[in-house]
């Protein structure tokens, strides 16, 4: 079985999230979504929060079956090791995002040799989008059903009212 790892913070998980994680469902047997506990970043919704949305947002694909959600902490690589993962899918929206995620597929290469890294882009319509945009626009109070899935746009609402 060839089992992927797609690691992300997640916060939240958007309609591009979604859509890389649907393109890597069609390469691997299994994908697991890795949420990172500890990714430096400030996080707008916690890992239990993170996990609960995107398993709400998974729950009428077809494929949902062949996708695991799990949390992790520390190195990517011995994450990806635990799970018996072949490839890390990370998303590309620009080329800008190339450099970053190239120094880190080189990285995590010289830790984890037999582990690949695959990139894949999201659709066109969904390549300018961000976790950071979409907790811009609903800080903003701006509409969010184009960008995230209604459980999302529920939280999001929640966590930033309207003023």
């Amino acid at each position: 079985m060839k089992r992927a790892v797609y690691p992300g913070t997640f916060d939240p998980i958007t309609l591009g999230h979604l859509d890389v994680l649907a393109r890597a469902v069609r390469i691997f047997d299994e994908v697991v979504i890795a949420v990172a506990e500890d990714s430096g970043k400030d996080a707008s919704f916690s890992v239990d929060e993170r996990t609960k949305l995107i398993r709400e947002c998974l729950g009428s694909e077809p494929w949902v079956d062949r996708v695991r959600v799990a949390s992790f902490r520390g190195l990517l690589v011995e994450f990806a090791r635990k799970e018996k993962a072949v490839a890390v899918i990370r998303g590309l929206r620009a080329v800008s995002d190339f450099e970053y995620e190239f120094q880190l597929a080189l990285t995590n290469r010289r830790l984890h040799p037999e582990l690949e890294s695959v990139f894949l882009m999201p659709r066109e319509t969904l390549a300018f989008l961000s976790s950071n945009l979409v907790r811009e626009l609903a800080r903003l109070g701006a509409p969010l059903e184009e960008f995230v899935p209604p459980a999302v746009v529920k939280a999001l609402r929640k966590k930033f009212p309207a003023k």
